[in-house]
């Protein structure tokens, strides 16, 4: 638990809690994974997120197309033009849910160690609810 804690002190997670302090979801931003990004992919242009979940008890109220949406924002402050992400391979519904968030497939990749490799991003600039944006900021 003190590791999870370091990476929210550090800026790497973040936790988007209820008006009553409970958790609801988590995402946390990555380095940049060399099993799956190259050189030619200009890997520094893109913030990389990952692991986000949001609780059961929040479904339907399109928390984690506002928390990507959040994260684009924060890419293009810092000068980043993509969003990126990478899921297991064989998720085909989670590749469907962020196709309708933007993203598109840009290849797959499967390193044997691995089972990711579902690789897709988006630009930076686009946003699934413009109307409903999570403040950017530090709590």
């Amino acid at each position: 638990m003190s590791k999870w804690h370091a990476t929210i002190d550090d800026g790497r997670a973040w936790i988007v809690v209820d008006h009553s302090g409970a958790p609801l979801a988590t995402v946390s931003r990555g380095p940049i994974d060399r099993d799956f990004w190259n050189d030619d992919d200009k890997p520094e242009s893109a913030f990389y997120l990952y692991k986000l979940i949001v609780a059961r008890s929040a479904a339907g109220r399109q928390l984690g197309a506002r928390i990507v949406d959040w994260a684009s924002r924060v890419a293009a402050l810092e000068g980043r033009d993509w969003v990126r992400i990478d899921t297991w391979r064989t998720n085909t519904g989670l590749h469907a849910y962020y196709e309708r968030l933007g993203f598109k497939h840009v290849r797959m990749e499967a390193p044997s160690h691995r089972r990711s490799g579902w690789l897709a991003q988006r630009p930076s600039d686009v946003m699934s609810l413009p109307d409903r944006l999570l403040a950017v900021g530090r709590h």
